[in-house]
């Protein structure tokens, strides 16, 4: 059993925006203090490991935790209507500090940085991969790159998992619950699931 976070790590992050169930499952995940996020590191990684958290929260979170890794999100509009992409602060060979604009994109497999006339879809110039992967969402059934739908706001799921988070859906599962679900089924829970699922395509 992990450590539990203090009393005033508690208070703090209660402060900046986290429920009672998302403090319990940082906990289940091993991180119980402070420190622990010094492992996460990044604003992308904390999303990956809780993807119903709210972007703003998170980088409120990650800001007090490791101020090094400078986790702000550009307050703008789109961060009361849906996610926003984070600024990316990054240092030069001099240790100067460059940052870059919210509307710059980075290939999810290399993180290099896509021309200013990159469109979703594209293929990166530097690994040759889709910079930014089409996903379907589970949810409204629109398409479109990034890990979230930018119609209903629904975290995109892996398209390998499409078809269990479209039962769960049809099973009356919330839209933010359906993803962390996901990550937590073991694999006879999912063995499980497939099977209805192939059983409704008959």
């Amino acid at each position: 059993m992990a450590a539990d976070f203090s009393t005033l790590e508690r208070n703090i992050l209660r402060a900046k925006g986290l429920s009672e169930e998302q403090l319990a499952r940082l906990q289940d995940m091993g991180i119980a203090g402070r420190d622990d996020f010094q492992v996460i590191g990044d604003l992308s990684t904390l999303l990956e490991l809780m993807p119903d958290l709210d972007m703003a929260v998170a980088a409120r979170v990650l800001e007090w935790a490791v101020p090094a890794v400078q986790a702000t999100v550009a307050q703008t509009g789109a961060v009361q209507n849906g996610p926003a992409a984070p600024l990316e602060v990054n240092r030069d060979s001099e240790g100067n500090v460059v940052v870059n604009s919210s509307d710059s994109v980075y290939c999810t497999h290399c993180r290099f940085k896509q021309p200013k006339d990159y469109t979703p879809g594209d293929l990166c110039p530097n690994c040759g991969m889709q910079a930014e992967p089409i996903e379907t969402c589970y949810w409204c059934g629109a398409s479109g790159p990034g890990r979230f739908c930018r119609s209903c706001g629904a975290a995109f799921v892996g398209t390998a998992e499409l078809s269990l988070a479209v039962m769960l859906r049809r099973d009356g599962v919330a839209k933010d619950d359906i993803p962390p679900r996901l990550k937590l089924m073991g694999q006879s829970e999912k063995d499980a699931l497939w099977g209805r699922v192939r059983r409704a395509r008959m």
